[in-house]
């Protein structure tokens, strides 16, 4: 059955902050006047999310839980929940609350009214995030802006989207895809709206510096080839630096000069070590690139769909992995 809005909720490890999100957006999604689904994708969770997804379920006829058979990451709980979402729009928010459920209704209508497909949820306010969030988060934007990234600043994975982007993201062929910097690069018809960025209201940011800094080599290795060039201007800069080098040492040995050729040697080893590294570095970000392309699996396989469940008699149906992205 085709419903006319769809929101996507990934779940980590939120036992705390769960039950306060349903409080919160089940009014919210009652008022607009749609009919609606709200897709819990649990993506392994090892607390107690389960249980309370199981009775979010008993409570919320509107609600829908899709179980990932082991942790998949962010990015991919919200791919596995948008191709089983039946919305001809669809939402994707964080169970938080530092995103508020009370924009989803104003992103419907600036959908509807300026006949748009994607509609940005921007943070215009982020006093509420500690000062080194808010100084890497600007460097993130920035360093995606100068490699060619579209889109709009401060904008994370809190958008709404028409049936056709979701259809035409889903059908690219990258792994692990960025939603935030893939979405845009589609460049389907945007709008934006604003909101102030609240409190995480209740557990632990499942976003640690490790995720983030994962998050930023996939964005980079998936937006441009910038970092191969700088590997070949490194290459150019060294072959320079190594000729000076060498028509020094030439020069100076015709003038009979003595030299001292331990410091140097050390010096030249130290810097071409050090290009070479990172450039061996960057290449291999790409080379796995390509041989996770080459594997061509699955970025996520689901155990069940309480959608599935409702019409197996009790029975839990696992879903084939198959027909997952």
């Amino acid at each position: 059955m085709t419903l006319e809005l769809s929101v996507v909720v990934p779940v980590y490890n939120e036992e705390e902050v769960l039950p306060l999100f349903v409080d919160r957006a089940r009014p919210v999604m009652d008022s607009l006047g749609v009919s609606y689904e709200v897709v819990f994708v649990d993506d392994g969770s090892t607390d107690t999310s389960a249980a309370h997804l199981q009775r979010i379920l008993r409570q919320w006829p509107e609600a829908r839980v899709i179980r990932l058979r082991a942790n998949a990451g962010h990015q991919a709980a919200i791919t596995a929940g948008l191709a089983r979402s039946r919305g001809q729009w669809m939402v994707t928010i964080d169970a938080d609350l530092q995103d508020p459920p009370e924009v989803i209704g104003e992103m419907l209508r600036a959908a509807r009214e300026g006949q748009v497909d994607v509609v940005y949820g921007v943070r215009t306010d982020r006093t509420t995030d500690s000062a080194f969030k808010r100084v890497t988060a600007e460097g993130f934007y920035k360093v995606m802006a100068l490699l060619g990234a579209k889109g709009e600043f401060n904008a994370g994975d809190f958008r709404l989207m028409s049936r056709a982007t979701v259809d035409a993201v889903l059908a690219l062929p990258e792994h692990g895809r960025v939603l935030r910097l893939v979405v845009p690069t589609l460049g389907f018809p945007s709008a934006v709206v604003g909101y102030k960025r609240e409190v995480r209201a209740a557990g632990d940011s499942k976003y640690p510096l490790s995720k983030m800094i994962k998050l930023t080599v996939d964005s980079v290795t998936g937006l441009s080839q910038a970092p191969l060039r700088l590997a070949i201007w490194l290459g150019f800069l060294g072959f320079v630096v190594a000729f000076g080098v060498g028509g020094y040492a030439l020069v100076a040995n015709a003038l009979g000069q003595t030299v001292s050729g331990w410091t140097s040697t050390i010096f030249v080893i130290s810097i071409f070590s050090a290009v070479q590294l990172l450039c061996l570095g960057i290449l291999g970000e790409y080379v796995g690139r390509i041989y996770a392309m080459q594997r061509s699996g699955p970025s996520h396989y689901v155990g069940s769909d309480s959608l599935e469940d409702q019409g197996s008699s009790g029975r839990e149906v696992f879903a084939d992995p198959s027909r997952d992205e």
